[in-house]
């Protein structure tokens, strides 16, 4: 007998289960706070150079004319130019600015003059943040593995709430992009330690539904994000706002418990117990001492005997059919990374309104979830990953043949990449996991995540490309998950499958063969942040 059977016992997704769930969920709204606000943070409104007979007080709005007399057109983006200015009867750069200030505020891109030729430290930011973020994963995952869940996540709360605060009153540029990215590492630690935490309480069965419902609360926070900035149109306050709730979360210590199946790795018997029997009052049901004993026995034969901790991630390259799936799922995770974040990121290119465009991006998250947990278990993991890169391709392509006036068309295509991209996404974790063998299963995991960050840095940096041509971003990233899409039709169907637990069954899985590669398994087994 093992931990899963026990979970049963206990009841697979009880009253306590139930509860604890819901508080380890919570923080991923904190964590969309971090990951979205730069959108608002670091806005670049519109600007225009400052003329010499004009104070710094001028308002950024005139006439046609004016701006036709001082300003020369750019035919490529159809608008006066930003960052030019003619005086003399000779165009010249900028040297000072006037913005408007009507839509963002006052963001940092007005205090530091993050503008024209310095737009490229707006996206290194952006840049700096994912790559805190990648080593946040690498760092607090090995940490929560080796000093527990629970005092990895309150040192990434804190650590959080410190830089957030420090963030608000940083005095130049580079010192605020320094905290962001502590930020950054800090939100690994908070979401995945908690959503680990909640998945290693329920059964494999409802591991799917927690994780899905899990990412919901985080949808919820993005689009609170924007509520927070249509009222808060100062950054430095915006940015202390989003970071001030973290502080509630600190009471946690006494509510959340420490990870069971962590506690059972570390052979501390006595507290797994206590925990369990804890779980099972709660739950009104009862587990007898003989139960807990030989379930924890057989935990610990099984946790030191693992073949998994000898096992490398290069061992997928010594098996030809592993090393292609492995390249085209880490591709996948690139794909869908840079897509997502930087759809995400470029809400403020889309035209319109940003914050109602923000929210809608928000927003499609919810029915890209739901729609993942009605068909994965009846349409399969495969026909639902290339479907969705597919579609979010085609859509994003489709800005190709918008003009520039019909701004409404293009947020239209975004918003249905968005959702395909976000389905995508959803279902690359599950899909990725059973695509591992057992043995290689968490090193693969890492370094898919590794993939997915890369897009994410890279991401800030495409979106800086809609200055030379506005629909570029759109195209390189519907390019990307196109091609995603149409490489994930050689991976094979994982659905109902019995998963490969050896290398060499790695390597045969998905061949058409009799035997145990026909046999049905418990469906999305294994899922891990």
């Amino acid at each position: 007998m093992g931990y899963e059977e026990v979970i049963h016992v206990l009841g697979d997704f009880g009253r306590y289960q139930k509860r604890i769930y819901f508080l380890l969920c919570l923080p991923a709204i904190l964590c969309a706070f971090h990951k979205l606000a730069n959108v608002f943070l670091i806005a670049e409104p519109h600007q225009r150079c400052r003329l010499p007979f004009e104070t710094k007080d001028a308002l950024y709005h005139q006439n046609e004319s004016f701006f036709k007399q001082y300003y020369p057109y750019d035919s490529a983006n159809e608008k006066y130019s930003e960052c030019k200015v003619i005086l003399d009867n000779q165009t010249q750069k900028c040297s000072d600015y006037i913005y408007d200030h009507s839509v963002y505020g006052y963001t940092a891109v007005i205090e530091w003059d993050l503008t024209c030729s310095k737009t490229y430290l707006v996206a290194t930011g952006n840049s700096l943040f994912m790559f805190g973020v990648m080593l946040g994963s690498i760092i607090f995952g090995q940490l929560s593995d080796r000093y527990g869940r629970k005092l990895i996540f309150f040192i990434s709360l804190i650590l959080q709430v410190s830089s957030g605060i420090l963030a608000s009153v940083a005095p130049e540029f580079w010192s605020f992009t320094f905290a962001r990215m502590i930020i950054g590492a800090s939100t690994s630690g908070v979401f995945l330690v908690a959503y680990v935490i909640a998945l290693e309480m329920v059964s494999a069965n409802k591991r799917p539904i927690a994780g899905t419902v899990c990412q919901m609360f985080f949808s919820v926070g993005y689009m609170l994000t924007a509520v927070f900035a249509i009222y808060i149109d100062n950054w430095r306050t915006l940015q202390l706002a989003l970071s001030l709730p973290g502080l509630c979360f600190l009471c946690y210590w006494w509510f959340i418990p420490e990870s069971v199946r962590w506690l059972l790795s570390k052979n501390r018997i006595e507290e797994a117990k206590e925990l369990i029997q804890h779980a099972a009052k709660q739950n009104g049901v009862h587990v007898t001492d003989d139960l807990l004993n030989g379930m924890l026995i057989n935990e610990i034969e099984k946790s030191e005997d693992s073949e998994e901790k000898e096992s490398s991630v290069l061992d997928i390259f010594r098996y030809p059919q592993l090393r292609k799936r492995a390249l085209i799922i880490f591709f996948d995770w690139f794909a869908c990374n840079i897509t997502y974040y930087g759809l995400s990121w470029s809400t403020n290119n889309l035209g319109g309104n940003p914050y109602i465009n923000f929210v809608l991006s928000g927003l499609v998250e919810l029915p890209a979830y739901t729609f993942l947990i009605l068909v994965l278990n009846r349409w399969g993991r495969k026909k639902v990953q290339c479907g969705c890169m597919i579609v979010a391709g085609m859509a994003l392509l489709s800005s190709l043949i918008i003009s520039a006036d019909q701004y409404y068309f293009t947020v239209v295509a975004a918003m249905i990449g968005k959702l395909a991209v976000t389905s995508a996404y959803g279902t690359i974790y599950i899909f990725s996991t059973e695509q591992f063998p057992t043995v290689i299963r968490n090193a693969g995991l890492g370094a898919c995540s590794t993939c997915a960050r890369v897009g994410s840095v890279l991401a800030p940096y495409i979106n800086v490309l809609n200055k030379i041509w506005h629909p570029l971003p759109l195209v390189i990233f519907g390019i990307i998950t196109l091609v995603g899409g149409m490489l994930s039709l050689m991976l094979p169907e994982t659905l109902n499958r019995k998963l490969p637990e050896t290398m060499e069954e790695g390597e045969k899985f998905g061949q058409k063969k009799t035997g145990t590669d026909s046999m049905e398994e418990e469906p999305m087994n294994n899922i891990k942040a």
